[in-house]
């Protein structure tokens, strides 16, 4: 099975103020073939900072993810859990998404049929391409 790239990203909802309305953008690209979701956990950490782990069905605020195309889970531990939950604020939620780049698969597949192998990669903040994009284009 040929896999690309995989990644994560954890959404916080500061104040808990999470409504499901990310999950038409999320079913949207799954369904184009752009990402398939391979494990999807849900969080809340309390003004004590306990936290909560809870299943999508748990609360009407995620029962949207329902809708979300495939099987996910089993992927991410205790310990993945542990270490986004300590990057939640108190009274906040999240969620935590493992996604397969599913639109870069055949790049990853010729890289390594080339005997290529990817050093580093990672996201460049938002405000940092925007201030980029910005310095360029104004000289």
């Amino acid at each position: 099975m040929s896999v690309g790239p995989v990644q994560y990203v954890l959404i916080a909802f500061p104040g808990s103020r999470f409504t499901g309305e990310i999950v038409p953008a999320l079913v949207d690209l799954v369904e184009h073939a752009t990402i398939r979701v391979i494990d999807i956990v849900f969080m809340k950490k309390d003004v004590t900072g306990a936290v909560e782990v809870f299943e999508y069905d748990a609360l009407e605020e995620t029962a949207a993810f329902a809708h979300l195309p495939g099987e996910a889970g089993g992927v991410l531990g205790d310990d993945d859990i542990a270490r986004a939950a300590a990057d939640l604020e108190p009274g906040s939620s999240a969620v935590l998404i493992v996604w397969e780049d599913t639109w870069a698969t055949e790049l990853a597949v010729a890289i390594r049929d080339a005997g290529g192998v990817i050093l580093a990669g990672e996201r460049i903040p938002r405000d940092a391409v925007e201030a980029a994009l910005e310095s360029v284009t104004s000289v």
